[in-house]
């Protein structure tokens, strides 16, 4: 009896892994993080991408198609082609919304460690009038 308490006690003692936090960053930081080799990711949708640009080296993977919509474990599957849980990633979209439902999967049900979410997206970037790819 006093074993399986101590088991037990000691199963609870240990610490669980907890979500990592979705650290938001400025343009200065993506950048300092992109140059180091940190994947960017671009969520937003191909329309999006051929009207602005993107940030040279995003890989493309849309999380929510034109119709609102989330194919989450289709979505991951693309996300860790291009990082694995204990790798860091940094998400972008139009404005930086997107990214936070985006990141909090990543960290919080995907088991990612490090997740950015660039603070004003696309919009912030242009802002400071730092350059974009065109699409063709």
């Amino acid at each position: 009896m006093i074993g399986k308490k101590l088991f037990f006690c000691t199963l609870i003692a240990l610490p669980l892994p907890l979500p990592a936090a979705v650290i938001d960053i400025d343009n200065a930081e993506l950048q300092r993080l992109t140059a180091s080799g940190v994947p960017l990711v671009d969520i937003r949708t191909a329309g999006e991408w051929h009207e602005t640009g993107v940030i040279a080296g995003s890989r493309l993977i849309t999380f929510v198609d034109d119709r609102g919509r989330v194919d989450v474990p289709a979505w991951l599957t693309k996300i860790q082609s291009v990082a694995k849980p204990t790798q860091a990633v940094i998400l972008i979209c139009r404005s930086g919304n997107r990214t936070r439902a985006a990141s909090k999967l990543l960290s919080e049900q995907a088991g990612f460690s490090q997740v950015y979410n660039v603070r004003k997206g696309l919009i912030g970037w242009l802002g400071e009038s730092r350059p974009v790819t065109p699409l063709p």
